[in-house]
């Protein structure tokens, strides 16, 4: 592998032109597709197989208008004012006319309309022809009634229009607050782009001058979530910490260069693809995570080297280039791999939406590694013996004799004598950082948790205030018999509505109607408690049970769906597949480690670990943005369940990320071992060769990551914490400090391995020692 890559990096520095061009025509084409195809993703985030997503697809299928997605618009009067004023009610009639005049939105009239003549049908005709098979209204005499009660009994009504109520509106106990629910004719995620940001203007013209109105679309009409300016401080960190590192502006501006290029390519290249693959929104801003910090780690390493190569060996700058894409670039490719792989690994699980995230973040690292192998020589052999100035070659003898008395020597000197306590120090600590995992609960992030002046906060708090927090997560409830030739009655569907009305957990039950042929009812269900809150959950659970007193007495089996169950149901199972995705990920370790350093002990080391460090990260991460400890600190105002998905996608990239630093600092230990020094000055001696360019990468990727804590999103915040503390955690308690101690523990030992296990396994050579006894035998490589 070394001996390849150190021709190919050769090849690249001798004809730059050639690889730039390459590199520049994928950029072309993939700029030229995004123009023909488009740019199209979506907040979509099923999971095949749940029960919520069973009973939807059966609904799509079945009752189409019943499968929509629903949304809201919370409209406030000034404190001490009512909106029902002649005045103010006109403008908010108008307003709801003007939605339900839309396309993609039902209308309550005209459902009504085709529900009677459905009704009538079902009753003497062919009721395959009622309405198209669309939902018939209950008979008001019966199950409605029920809904009338419970409406007149809670502290909120109609809002009443000319002595008509005005449909899908209630008004608050004290007038101040209307809340106008409606329903699309499909989910959310099928809508235009137009629809959302044309209801939310049709709303907001009741704002006029004077009214005193206020409007407020919910969460669920919230724009796609977005990038920040925050990100580019990051970013401008990593820049200085390259500076500092590299010591010059040609050097430092490298890896950044090739960083944004990799990020191009393989965002767009997404995008360019998004009309063929579906694509979550989160998706593009998680490759910009990993394809900005793995891109300038990455080629920071080969820059690095190559340096180290002029100053301490005296090479020709090509010569160096040369070798320090065979060296370090083997490195680079077995860590990119790492990531690679740990990513890939996701796609066990089965969740497609994850799936693809994962193949995208993974396509984004393995673009990052071509372009270290193949882009960057050939930038270098555009600079040439300017990648060191004449400056740094004078100054190197001096500096040299400096480092070897430096911090990191005197560090790795402290971590090798007093091992047994650092040990005990790091478990202790991360131990205790992770007690919080025991308490981590797992959703989507609602209005609840949002920012206090994001409209999805303000909407989420004006609703609970007025009609009580169940109104932000309504449930859509599917009866059907248990003997399919039965019907559901209308007698059955009100003494189930009034039945569903008597749960503790319940506010509010209206039937929307029974389908043409009477074997499917659908109930609309407003729980007392939020949607992120585990007592809505036990409802869900409770409603579904086949075995409940409630399904029994009337013969039906209940399914659950709606936004918020379908959130309940991706977090159950996201939860459960969690445990599994780690053991794939332990056992990816211990192979891939093997293979690498040829050893016992170092894998299963490293394995630990990075266990410590993922657990340490999840617990601080609960700590932070569900109990809100430090939440101003970081940008949000109120705690909240951690978005569901994130743990698995967490735990893929920093075990890709953490095995980069393993890679590269216990490589250099093992290149001191193999060339001739013992126990623990080999640890020490190579320490003190990585330790600072592994300080440097750790530094760039918590900065590259941290700009995404303040992102104004709030799953991109979590992501974005999880991340940079990960790293923080797992480069510099885990690798530069647990390592050497531990490595001090074993000693030579820690290099053991089976005569047996030695002949099977092959040689990667990623230190480059085949490729260095090749050079020597020629003689290459001297100025």
């Amino acid at each position: 592998m070394s001996t390849f890559l150190y021709r190919l990096g050769k090849s690249a520095y001798t004809k730059p032109w050639y690889f730039l061009t390459v590199w520049i025509l994928i950029l072309g084409v993939i700029g030229a597709l995004l123009g023909v195809n488009g740019i199209q993703s979506s907040s979509e985030m099923k999971i095949e197989g749940t029960e919520s997503q069973k009973v939807l697809d059966m609904l799509v299928k079945e009752l189409p208008a019943a499968a929509g997605g629903q949304a809201s618009v919370a409209f406030t009067a000034p404190d001490g004012e009512r909106l029902d004023t002649p005045e103010r009610s006109a403008l908010i009639l108008k307003a709801i006319n003007d939605v339900y005049s839309m396309d993609y939105i039902i209308n309550p009239a005209e459902l009504a309309a085709q529900a009677a003549a459905a009704a009538g049908q079902a009753a003497g005709a062919d009721p395959s022809a009622a309405a198209g098979g669309q939902t018939a209204t209950a008979d008001p005499s019966a199950a409605a009634s029920q809904t009338d009660a419970a409406v007149q009994a809670a502290p909120y009504g109609p809002l009443i229009v000319d002595g008509a109520p005005v449909p899908g509106v209630m008004l608050s106990a004290d007038g101040s607050i209307a809340l106008f629910q409606f329903q699309f004719t499909v989910q959310q995620t099928s809508l235009p782009s137009s629809v959302p940001d044309n209801v939310i203007k049709a709303v907001t013209e009741v704002e006029q001058a004077g009214s005193g109105i206020t409007a407020i679309p919910s969460d669920s009409l919230k724009s796609t979530p977005s990038i920040g300016s925050t990100e580019a401080i990051g970013v401008a960190v990593a820049a200085v910490v390259l500076f500092i590192t590299l010591g010059s502006i040609v050097a430092a501006g490298l890896p950044l260069i090739t960083a944004l290029l990799g990020v191009a390519i393989s965002v767009g290249g997404a995008f360019a693809l998004s009309n063929i693959v579906h694509m979550n929104d989160i998706t593009p801003i998680l490759a910009v995570m990993i394809g900005l910090a793995v891109g300038i780690d990455y080629s920071l390493f080969i820059v690095n080297r190559q340096r180290r190569l002029i100053l301490d060996e005296n090479l020709s700058a090509k010569e160096a280039a040369s070798r320090a894409v065979g060296t370090a670039g083997s490195a680079v490719f077995f860590a990119g791999l790492t990531v690679i792989i740990a990513l890939c690994g996701m796609l066990v699980i089965g969740i497609g939406f994850l799936s693809t995230m994962a193949l995208v973040a993974a396509v984004s690292v393995l673009i990052t590694v071509l372009l270290a192998l193949t882009l960057l020589p050939a930038l270098l052999g555009l600079v040439g013996e300017r990648i060191c100035t004449a400056k740094a070659r004078s100054k190197n003898v001096a500096s040299a004799n400096k480092a070897r008395h430096g911090f990191s020597h005197r560090w790795a000197n402290a971590t090798v004598k007093y091992r047994w306590a650092i040990i005990v120090l790091v478990v202790l600590v991360l131990g205790t950082a992770a007690i919080p995992v025991t308490k981590m609960e797992l959703g989507i992030p609602s209005g609840a948790s949002a920012n206090l002046d994001t409209p999805a906060r303000q909407s989420y708090d004006i609703i609970s205030k007025g009609f009580g927090e169940g109104f932000n997560g309504p449930l859509l409830l599917v009866a059907q018999p248990n003997n399919p030739s039965d019907k559901i009655s209308m007698e059955t569907l009100g003494k189930l509505v009034q039945e569903l009305q008597m749960h503790e957990n319940v506010t509010l039950v209206s039937p929307m109607g029974v389908n043409a042929t009477g074997d499917i009812a659908i109930i609309s269900l407003i729980p007392k408690t939020g949607p992120t809150d585990t007592k809505t959950r036990d409802l869900v659970q409770d409603l579904r049970d086949p075995a409940s007193s409630l399904a029994s007495a009337n013969d039906v089996t209940l399914g659950v769906t709606g936004f918020t169950a379908i959130n309940i149901d991706m977090s159950s199972k996201l939860s459960d597949a969690f445990p599994v995705y780690i053991g794939i990920i332990v056992i990816l370790s211990l192979i891939i480690l093997l293979l690498v350093f040829r050893s016992v002990i170092v894998p299963i080391k490293a394995t630990v670990g990075f266990i410590l460090s993922v657990l340490a990260t999840f617990g601080l991460t609960t700590a932070v943005y569900q109990w809100g400890w430090l939440h101003s600190l970081f940008g949000f105002d109120t705690g909240g369940p951690l978005l569901s998905f994130m743990p698995i996608l967490v735990t893929g990239i920093l075990y890709g990320l953490a095995m980069d630093y393993q890679v590269f600092l216990v490589s250099s230990m093992r290149e001191a071992y193999v060339h001739g020094r013992r126990g623990n000055d080999s640890v020490v001696h190579g320490y003190d060769l990585a330790s600072r360019v592994v300080l440097a990468a750790g530094v760039i990727m918590v900065s590259v990551f941290a700009g995404f804590i303040f992102a104004p999103d709030a799953m991109i915040k979590q992501i974005g914490f999880a991340l940079a503390f990960g790293i923080l955690i797992d480069a510099f308690i885990i690798r530069m400090t647990l390592v050497p101690a531990v490595m001090a523990v074993f000693g030579d030992k820690a290099w053991w391995l089976p005569k047996w296990l030695d002949r099977l396994l092959p040689n990667l050579d990623v230190e480059g020692d085949k490729l260095i006894a090749m050079l020597n035998a020629k003689g290459e490589g001297k100025k």
